[in-house]
């Protein structure tokens, strides 16, 4: 981040350049450069300090989930028994070590937790629950969402509120 905490102000082309990473971040600085009716070092130099201000956490390749043999997506509601800093605290340490669970949120409502899990099959959700979920001391209560199918995935974010 920048030395006096502030974040760096964003201009229209800061903001395409975030929108054309999200769509596609393999991308070459030459390809955005030409896009943008830029040259290749200003571009280059903006996604530095984007990088550099935070904006952009990681670049990553989005696998497809069914190919590499993931083909259930369970999402969990979790109730925890207690909750004080230190039971929040070690699930959250404790949901970390675990694979199968690819998003985890502190929620309002109903549960204390949501976890999103991507797993082969059902019964590896199960063996989920029985080998790793319900051995952990500070469980509550657990309530499963099997998905049947995907109505929309998408990892960009929408940044038109953001322009100046």
């Amino acid at each position: 981040m920048n030395p006096n905490n502030h974040p760096m102000k964003l201009d229209a082309i800061d903001i395409k350049i975030l929108e054309l990473l999200q769509k596609n971040s393999n991308r070459t600085t030459k390809s955005l450069a030409e896009e943008l009716k830029m040259t290749t070092t200003p571009v280059f130099e903006r996604i530095k300090k984007l990088e550099k201000e935070g904006y952009i956490d990681k670049y990553a390749a989005l696998l497809n989930e069914k190919k590499v043999g993931f083909k259930q997506t369970v999402f969990i509601g979790i109730t925890l028994q207690g909750h004080t800093r230190s039971y929040l605290e070690k699930f959250v340490k404790q949901i970390n070590d675990f694979p199968e669970v690819v998003e985890c949120y502190r929620v309002t409502g109903n549960f204390d937790y949501l976890l999103k899990l991507v797993v082969e099959d059902v019964e590896a959700y199960e063996q989920f629950i029985i080998t790793k979920l319900t051995l952990l001391p500070y469980l509550g209560s657990v309530q499963s969402y099997v998905a049947l199918s995907k109505g929309k995935q998408t990892t960009q974010l929408n940044l038109k509120n953001l322009l100046p």
